[in-house]
């Protein structure tokens, strides 16, 4: 319970991918702490994979300073958060305060639209490869990497590498 009492935010829109959402979800909740499930509002969503979503709070009813956290999560998601302001407003206060923002797979796609990723190293899905390097990220290819307080996954095969790094990181700011 390394994480007991406190509050981190997992994005969610259609089509995220389910195990990017639910693996990260228990582990956080293994350690205690408490995970909202923030949505664009307040309907359930469907998974990349069919699995039904729905959300505890609405992303813009969110502020930084009352989060621990905050993990984007891939799919075809965070091609839909990142065209809110309430979203990549977010992101960039999260960035600002140098709380842990957790990135696995295409959510780097958000990073990019709060533009947070210029002059760091980065990796995701190689479907945003070239996007993560147009905006000015250092491309790694690797199963997770942690920068500060960025944290990155690759892709679903690498979720368990994610989730070390991603709890390591947490437990070290606790």
């Amino acid at each position: 319970m390394r994480l007991a009492g406190r509050r981190i935010a997992i994005l969610l829109a259609e089509g995220v991918e389910d195990l990017e959402f639910y693996v990260p979800l228990m582990r956080l909740q293994e350690e205690g702490a408490e995970v909202v499930a923030a949505g664009l509002d307040m309907r359930p969503v469907r998974g990349k994979n069919g699995l039904e979503i729905t959300p505890t709070a609405t992303v813009a009813d969110l502020r930084a300073d009352d989060l621990f956290a905050l993990v984007i999560p891939g799919g075809w998601a965070p091609d839909k958060l990142r065209r809110y302001p309430a979203v990549t407003d977010l992101v960039r206060a999260m960035d600002e305060a140098g709380k842990v923002i957790g990135i696995i797979c295409h959510g780097g796609s958000v990073a990019i639209s709060a533009g947070i990723v210029r002059g760091r190293p980065a990796t995701g899905s190689t479907g945003i490869k070239d996007d993560l390097i147009n905006a000015g990220a250092t491309w790694v290819d690797a199963a997770a990497l942690r920068d500060g307080h960025l944290v990155w996954g690759r892709v679903v095969a690498d979720i368990p590498a994610f989730c070390r790094e991603l709890v390591a990181a947490l437990v070290e700011r606790a």
